[in-house]
């Protein structure tokens, strides 16, 4: 019973995830995506980059840059599975996570899998509060 409560909420977690990046990468249509999130407190960007792409799958990195703190810059690879409609993040900082139903070994945590997950879920909330334009957009302007 337990087993099947975690699947449930990662599977959640996935779907949400999906239905968010299709909306900010336009239904997958592009290879490469970036973006200025437009914050107050400080500059940054989002890239995408679809590494593989198959008929049903794609594999993407996405990559947050902060041009103020090298410090909160991260890597997602992110696998999406377009017929099942998820979006599962299969590595944070180029460390794979251990599947969910694999005992973890004495460096991860417990729920590494669920945090990466929740990690994604934040970041791309965080694009649709603040807001995102298209770099080539903003060149375009100041030109």
């Amino acid at each position: 019973m337990y087993k099947s409560l975690k699947t449930k909420n990662h599977l959640t977690v996935c779907s949400a995830n999906f239905s968010r990046l299709r909306k900010i990468l336009c239904d997958f249509e592009n290879n490469t995506y970036t973006f200025e999130i437009l914050s107050l407190e400080q500059k940054s960007e989002a890239e995408f980059l679809v590494i593989s792409r198959t008929p049903h799958t794609l594999m993407i990195e996405a990559k947050s840059k902060n041009k103020d703190s090298a410090l909160v810059n991260f890597l997602l690879r992110i696998n999406i599975y377009i017929d099942a409609k998820l979006a599962e993040v299969i590595s944070y900082q180029q460390e794979k996570p251990v599947p969910f139903f694999v005992p973890s070994p004495f460096s991860q945590s417990q729920d590494e899998k669920y945090q990466q997950n929740r990690i994604l879920t934040e970041w791309l909330e965080n694009i649709f509060l603040n807001g995102a334009v298209k770099v080539k957009e903003i060149n375009f302007l100041n030109e």
